[in-house]
């Protein structure tokens, strides 16, 4: 249930955004693409890995879902072929990686 809700904010928020920064947002586009791409994502990002390393046996393949999603959603919206986003993607990989690994080792410390 958790892997279902945290997949439907990723596609909502990794493919549901950008599109609408690229429909909708004409003068702005620029200002809310950096908002998503350094504050936003990176945020989910964490906070998916968080989730993540509390239940690892379910969840462990959140931070590829969120990565992924990502990279398809640049890649419809924004240039495509453009080799930043698969940089950016990896980069929300580590992030998730790295926040699941820490929620892990903290719920190991507690117990």
């Amino acid at each position: 249930m958790k892997l279902i809700f945290w997949t439907i904010a990723a596609v909502i928020l990794m493919i549901g955004f950008p599109w609408f920064a690229a429909a909708f947002v004409d003068h702005a586009g620029m200002i809310v693409c950096l908002l998503l791409f350094f504050a936003v994502n990176p945020i989910f990002s964490v906070a998916c890995g968080f989730s993540a390393g509390k239940e690892i046996r379910r969840l462990w393949v959140l931070p590829i879902i969120v990565a992924g999603l990502f990279f398809v959603g640049a890649q419809l919206f924004f240039a495509t072929g453009e080799r930043t986003f698969l940089w950016y993607s990896a980069g929300y990989l580590i992030i998730g990686i790295a926040a699941m690994w820490l929620s892990l080792s903290m719920k190991k410390r507690n117990h």
